[in-house]
C-alpha cells in the first residue's frame, strides 16, 4: 500500500475485537487476569501496555517503515529514553544546531549522569568522523536542524557509523515520514515529537521512538518506557492515531505553502537571509533532493536589523500567531533567541515560522504588512 493508504488503515486490526471502523477508546488502567493467571503479552496495567497504545505504535512503525515503535508522553521523554539506554561514560555526537530542549537535556541531566557529548557541525560529515572516540556509542542527527535548517547527509553519516559499529538516531520531527524515511537510509532509530505534525492541531502532547530492528538497543528503550512510565494516555494515543490518517495531505499543504512563503521572503528587501532547504541557494539543497521527498513546513530567516526589530516584526502580525511550537494547521512564528532563553545559539535577528494551512495569499499579505 502507498503511504496515504497505510496512514488510514494501519493499526485498525490491533486489539479491535468489535471490528468497528474507528477503533474504540480503552481508558482502563488495569485489566482482569485470565483464570489461569497472567502471562507474557497479556494486558495487565496500562503503563505496560494498552490497546490504544499498541494501535498507535503500529501506525508509527508502519509509516516510518520500521519493525517496532515505542510511544512516549512527549518528545523529550522519548529522547531521554534513548540517552538512558546508553551507559555512563559512553560518548555521543550531536549537532551543534539542535533543538534547544535536547541540548539542555544533554547538558543539565545526561552529562552530570556521566554521558559524554560533543556538539559538531554535521553539515560536513568529516566533522562527525573526526569526533569519534573509542567510547562513541551514538550519533544523533537532526535534519533539517532546528532552527537553522542545516542539512545532514544521512547516508554519509551512516557509512561513517557502520565502520565503527555506532548507532544512529535521527530526529525526524520536522521532516515527518511523508518527506523523509531515515530507517530506509540505514539508521537504527527515528525520534518524533508527535505533538507536532503527527498531532497537527496543537492539542496533543506525545513522542515516539521507531526502530529498524526490534532487538538490540530497542529492547532497552522498551524496558525504560515500561519501567519509567513516561507513556501517553490511551486518549492521546487514540487522538494521535486519528490525526495520523490525514498526515500525508496536511504535509502536502505545509510543503506547498512553505515553498511559496520562502520564495516571498527570499525576495523581500527587509530580509537578510532565508533558511529553507527547498531554495536552490540553500547549502544543503542538493543533499535534500537525494534524501527527502518534500522540503517541509518550517522556515527560518534573518531580518535586516537587531533583536528589537525582530521582536517588533513578530508582534506586528495579524494572522500568524506568536507561539513557540510548530506543526499545527495554524501558522505560528517567533523570535527564536528570546524563546530559547539563556544559552540560545540562535542569531538575535532570526525569526522562525511554522507555515500552516491558511491560504498562502493571506499569509504573504500578513507577512508583507508585518515586515513593514
Amino acid at each position: 500500500m502507498r503511504f496515504e493508504t497505510r496512514a488510514i488503515h494501519a493499526g485498525f486490526d490491533i486489539e479491535n475485537h468489535s471490528r468497528s471502523i474507528i477503533p474504540p477508546l480503552e481508558p482502563a488502567t488495569n485489566f482482569e487476569h485470565a483464570k489461569g493467571g497472567s502471562k507474557e503479552g497479556d494486558f495487565k496495567y496500562t503503563r505496560h501496555a494498552n490497546p490504544n497504545r499498541l494501535q498507535w505504535e503500529n501506525v508509527l512503525a508502519e509509516l516510518e517503515e520500521g519493525q517496532a515503535a515505542a510511544a512516549f508522553s512527549s518528545g523529550m521523554a522519548a529522547a531521554t529514553a534513548v540517552f538512558q539506554s546508553l551507559q555512563p561514560g559512553d560518548h555521543i555526537i550531536v549537532p551543534y544546531d539542535m533543538y534547544t530542549g535536547n541540548r539542555q537535556l544533554i547538558k543539565r541531566l545526561m552529562q552530570p549522569w556521566a554521558l559524554e557529548a560533543d556538539f559538531v557541525d554535521m553539515s560536513e560529515p568529516q566533522n562527525v568522523a573526526d569526533a569519534i572516540r573509542e567510547s562513541t556509542r551514538l550519533i544523533w542527527v537532526e535534519t533539517p536542524s532546528n532552527p537553522l535548517l542545516n542539512i545532514t547527509d544521512i547516508s554519509a553519516v551512516r557509512d561513517i557509523a557502520d565502520k565503527h559499529n555506532i548507532l544512529i538516531c535521527v530526529d525526524n520531527t520536522w521532516a515527518t515520514p511523508v518527506n523523509q524515511l531515515p530507517l530506509k537510509l540505514g539508521v537504527d532509530l527515528v525520534l518524533h515529537s508527535t505533538s507536532k505534525y503527527f498531532g497537527g492541531h496543537s492539542d496533543i502532547l506525545g513522542g515516539a521512538i521507531i526502530a529498524r530492528d526490534e532487538d538490540g538497543i530497542f529492547k532497552r528503550i522498551r524496558e525504560i518506557q515500561k519501567m519509567a512510565g513516561a507513556v501517553p494516555s490511551p486518549r492521546d494515543c487514540w487522538l494521535l492515531a486519528r490525526s495520523a490518517r490525514t498526515l500525508s495531505y496536511r504535509m502536502k499543504g505545509h510543503n506547498k505553502h512553505a515553498a511559496i512563503l520562502a520564495d516571498f521572503l527570499n525576495q523581500h528587501p527587509a530580509v537578510e537571509q532565508v533558511f529553507y532547504p527547498g531554495l536552490q541557494s540553500h547549502s544543503g539543497h542538493e543533499i535534500v533532493q537525494k534524501q527527502m521527498r518534500g522540503f517541509g513546513g518550517m522556515i527560518s530567516f534573518l531580518i535586516k536589523g537587531h533583536a528589537d526589530d525582530a521582536l517588533k516584526m513578530v508582534a506586528g502580525s495579524r494572522l500568524i500567531k506568536r507561539a513557540t511550537s510548530l506543526g499545527g494547521v495554524e501558522s505560528t512564528w517567533e523570535h527564536r533567541q528570546s524563546s530559547e532563553g539563556e544559552g540560545s545559539k540562535a542569531p538575535e535577528n532570526l525569526i522562525r515560522i511554522s507555515v500552516g494551512l491558511e491560504h498562502p495569499d493571506d499569509l504573504t499579505e500578513d507577512l508583507e504588512q508585518a515586515l513593514k
